[in-house]
């Protein structure tokens, strides 16, 4: 249970990393804050490869890593898009000027990256994370597990009164 725990870490961070990289690549002016009120970590990445890491073993292989890991994210996408709107009124990216949309949600350009970004984070950094998660003395996750649930309930609680996804963007300067 803790390698999984730093799996969805190792992975919310990296969504993080590549939110950076793609709002630097658009030149957005508006990014949309992704992920959680003080530490750098989007969840729906996590979960994505949470999903894509309970596949059974043979699904994980070869070109069938793409199609399934396309598919994974994009459910696990969707859904996290939908209980953002839902719970918190807010909806962290639109899809609906995207080709292939599927109610703003996703995406099928989005779907295609995912499934490359999947293959590419099991045979890159699926290898490096496992590693690390063993050497990692177990006290080290409770830490994590806890900062983390604080931010995310911070985080929550904030949406929820709120609903302003730029306000929590600059709610730290």
């Amino acid at each position: 249970m803790v390698l999984w725990l730093w799996y969805f870490g190792g992975y919310s961070f990296l969504g993080w990393i590549a939110e950076r990289i793609f709002a630097a690549a658009t030149h957005s002016l508006t990014q949309r804050r992704r992920c959680l009120l003080l530490l750098p970590f989007c969840p729906v990445y996590g979960l994505g490869m949470m999903a894509v890491l309970a596949l059974p073993a043979s699904w994980r292989q070869g070109p069938w890593l793409i199609l399934s890991g396309a598919i994974a994210t994009t459910i696990v996408e969707y859904f996290y898009h939908w209980v953002c709107e839902l719970w918190f009124g807010v909806w962290f990216w639109a899809s609906s000027g995207v080709i292939g949309n599927l109610g703003g949600r996703v995406s099928l350009p989005f779907t295609l990256a995912w499934g490359i970004l999947s293959a590419l984070a099991i045979w890159m950094f699926q290898p490096i994370f496992q590693r690390l998660a063993e050497r990692t003395p177990p006290v080290a996750a409770l830490v994590f597990l806890l900062v983390f649930t604080a931010d995310a309930v911070c985080s929550a609680r904030y949406l929820t009164v709120t609903h302003n996804l730029e306000a929590m963007r600059y709610a730290l300067g």
